[in-house]
């Protein structure tokens, strides 16, 4: 039996114009991998789901005002040292969509597309950065004593990036059928990335040390491996840099090498620098001092000598010997404040009004010097930390004696 084409040739019939974009021609194989994507093979269809979805993740007025909302409420979470609020503002926080068009433009090879998502993404993520400048601000006037949330999230972490990837995978995945199916799993990535930038805009006007840096480097980590985990999981679900919408292969691993750089160049700070890294504390081991074995000495008789004549001999006059002042063994201590507070400060003077140093975890190695002052209905003592050698004062009830051993 002729096929159409050869029918065509025989009755001297104008072919057929053959489509390299119609499934019906692709072989036996590719048909069979056009069903298993999720992104519809027909050239028309298509260009037409990459455009609702590349619409779905660009962002709108909603995006920053949302983010602008989130970032109150972070912030006002950061002041009062509490978790709720800032679960809260990610809640309120818009759906991360930009977020999942950076992945979309690089696996697509779209440069106008990343580029735009990203421009987008930074808007909303200034507008967090300059609510958490006001609340650092805030809380330098008011000179609070704690804030555990702040440097908490100023740390990178295991679980918080396992949590941050697993909202990307989802996310990305969720954002090709509606935004609304995306909305929650993108507050874990709201969560992961906004915090940690208000953390950074606390910091700068706050003055602590270990947040401005510290929390700039965790949102560009996070971001770019947000991003990478998008590319990732749009690849698994078939889409491909396509020629036929003016993308290039090309393109899709120049702005995939935009994104290796962030999160080589923030990893490098972080792992290289020990920048947003927990601070490491000495471990105390306990040492067996060896003691030597005694030996019973034995007395032997001396046999008895015969009596001599005595005889006057001159005797020297004893030299006075210089005494010599003994020095004071140090005192050691560790510190121990509450497991809600999880550390304790170290001020340049005694007192609630003197400069913060540095927060300490608990477990700390300190020197005790011998002078104590009372200030503020507090007894505050005079110390020396080990592990950096800053000299300043703590309060005495944070802090327990320990007894020193050979390996400090």
């Amino acid at each position: 039996m002729l096929s159409d084409r050869e029918y065509a040739e025989t009755m001297n019939l104008p072919p057929t114009e053959y489509d390299p974009n119609d499934p019906a021609e692709f072989p036996p194989a590719r048909r069979r991998r056009a069903h298993r994507l999720l992104a519809p093979m027909d050239a028309d269809e298509r260009a037409a789901f990459l455009d609702q979805f590349a619409h779905r993740a660009s962002p709108t007025i909603d995006f920053f005002i949302f983010s602008l909302l989130a970032g109150l409420i972070i912030s006002l979470g950061l002041v009062v040292d509490s978790p709720i609020l800032l679960f809260c503002g990610a809640l309120l926080a818009p759906v991360m969509a930009p977020v999942v068009g950076i992945s979309l433009g690089t696996i697509t090879g779209s440069g106008r597309f990343f580029f735009r998502s990203l421009m987008g993404l930074c808007v909303g993520s200034v507008l967090v950065f300059v609510c958490g400048t006001l609340a650092g601000r805030l809380v330098d006037t008011q000179n609070a004593q704690m804030f555990n949330q702040v440097y908490n999230h100023a740390q990178i972490s295991w679980l918080n990036l396992l949590v941050l990837l697993t909202g990307a995978i989802l996310a990305s995945a969720y954002m090709t059928h509606s935004e609304h199916a995306a909305s929650r799993p993108s507050v874990a990535i709201a969560y992961e990335l906004y915090v940690p930038l208000a953390v950074a805009g606390f910091g700068l006007t706050n003055k602590a040390p270990h947040l401005w840096p510290d929390g700039l480097v965790i949102f560009a980590f996070y971001l770019a491996l947000a991003a990478l985990a998008g590319v990732f999981t749009l690849a698994i679900m078939g889409f491909r840099p396509l020629t036929l919408f003016g993308y290039t292969l090309g393109g899709g691993v120049a702005l995939a090498g935009v994104i290796l750089t962030m999160v080589i160049g923030s990893a490098g700070a972080a792992f290289g620098a020990r920048v947003a890294l927990p601070t490491l504390t000495p471990t105390l081991t306990r040492t067996l001092t060896p003691v030597p074995p005694t030996s019973t000495q034995t007395s032997t008789p001396i046999p008895p000598t015969a009596t001599s004549t005595a005889t006057l001999t001159p005797t020297h006059t004893p030299i006075p010997t210089e005494t010599i002042t003994p020095t004071p063994t140090p005192v050691y201590a560790l510190i121990s404040a509450s497991v809600e507070a999880g550390g304790a400060k170290v001020r340049a003077a005694p007192g609630f009004q003197g400069r913060v140093l540095r927060t300490y975890l608990n477990g700390t190695l300190l020197q005790v010097l011998p002078d104590t002052m009372s200030v503020d209905d507090a007894i505050w003592a005079h110390v020396i930390v080990t592990t950096d050698n800053a000299e300043g004062w703590i309060l005495q009830s944070l802090i327990v004696m320990a007894t020193p051993a050979p390996s400090w």
